[in-house]
């Protein structure tokens, strides 16, 4: 079975976000982390036997849905899913947002990794948490972790480690000796484990297996909150439905009252759409990672030849997002100055990166969009003055 990612799709006049944002503006918006593919046929056509069922009314997931979530946990990655440990929510920032209400108190501090994606730092000040940032440090071309760093940051307060894995947007895998280095962190510093692994299903190194944070250890799993959806992979954000796997029971049900009256319940067109990704559509899973690395390496090609002070740092080996590293070119606002040329891209200063040093750029599109970006920009570069 053969499917087209080359086709293109107007969503000019759609309720996309990514689109609206230069609405009337010949801008081609690469920002936010929506692709620009039509999901799934399996998950198309099932949500066209939904809509024909014709009652929408309050969902639960069926026996089927749970079902698929589990096999495709036991087949990809050798994860024995318990049905029981399974929280539904209608968006894996919702289960960021819970878990600092869950498992920190006012004034209690969450701990990442910087660049990341904005939520987590965001997600602990909603509540009247505090989030605390550890940089990254690059080393002989590969984003590393400074674990000095990381220790003299923890404090009494410190009860929450926000991981993403793999990471966004620095499309970092995550190797199994890093995560047991860092659960023993956790363990020691007595922090629980919030795994956003929405990525995970987005290896582009075939060699690079994904390791949920769970799977390496009761003890591990004990404190960890792995937070999963078929939104990124399958490119259906708009149906709201994620999942938080949680083993242990005690944290699980202090999870799940902390949703108490204020998280939705997940729609009867989410469950259908996640049951079809799940169980029915990995042979497009499979056409998609080889059509995104195709993507990563003709732009890896054009940063280099093309795009003069615009540097790829480390190796690209998930999502499908790229994080441009622009300071060579001296903008105080980068992301301005490539909307004046015609591409919209995310500002690296709301991942936590030096204002104006990077930005990031989704390659989940037609080869032509990334063509004409290209163009675009190596036209704004050539347009810097001096």
């Amino acid at each position: 079975m053969s499917f087209d990612f080359d086709a293109p799709i107007d969503r000019t006049r759609t309720d996309s976000q990514k689109w609206q944002k230069y609405a009337g503006r010949e801008v081609l918006p690469l920002w936010v982390a929506d692709m620009d593919f039509r999901s799934p046929p399996a998950i198309i056509d099932a949500l066209h036997r939904r809509v024909d069922h014709g009652i929408f009314g309050y969902a639960r997931p069926v026996a089927s849905t749970t079902d698929a979530v589990v096999a495709a946990m036991a087949q990809r990655y050798g994860w024995q899913v318990d049905p029981s440990w399974l929280v539904w929510l209608p968006g894996l920032v919702v289960g960021l947002n819970v878990t600092a209400q869950a498992f920190a108190d006012p004034g209690d501090e969450v701990l990442t990794l910087t660049p990341v994606y904005p939520p987590f730092m965001t997600a602990p000040k909603h509540s009247g948490r505090t989030a605390i940032t550890v940089p990254w440090q690059l080393a002989a071309g590969r984003w590393e972790i400074d674990w000095d760093r990381l220790a003299r940051a923890v404090t009494p307060r410190t009860k929450i480690f926000f991981l993403c894995n793999p990471h966004n947007p620095l499309a970092r895998v995550w190797r199994r000796d890093e995560l047991l280095r860092l659960g023993e962190f956790c363990t020691r510093h007595n922090l629980l484990i919030c795994s956003d692994e929405i990525h995970c299903d987005l290896i582009l190194d075939p060699a690079l297996p994904h390791v949920p944070t769970a799977l390496l250890g009761a003890d591990l799993a004990a404190r960890t909150v792995t937070l999963m959806a078929p939104s990124k992979t399958y490119n259906v954000p708009g149906l709201g439905t994620s999942i938080a796997i949680i083993p242990d029971p005690m944290r699980r049900a202090r999870f799940v009252r902390a949703t108490a009256g204020i998280v939705a319940e997940v729609t009867a067109l989410g469950f259908a759409a996640c049951e079809a990704a799940y169980r029915d559509s990995e042979p497009w899973r499979q056409s998609l990672l080889a059509y995104l690395r195709s993507n990563r390496d003709y732009l890896l090609d054009a940063v280099a030849r093309e795009l003069p002070g615009v540097v790829v740092a480390a190796p690209v080996e998930a999502t499908y997002l790229l994080w441009l590293d622009v300071s060579a070119l001296g903008l105080s606002n980068p992301v301005a100055h490539f909307e004046k040329h015609g591409v919209g891209l995310s500002d690296g200063a709301m991942f936590g990166a030096p204002r104006g040093s990077h930005v990031r750029l989704n390659f989940g599109c037609p080869r032509a969009t990334l063509e004409e970006a290209v163009r675009r920009m190596k036209a704004a570069i050539a347009a810097i003055p001096g």
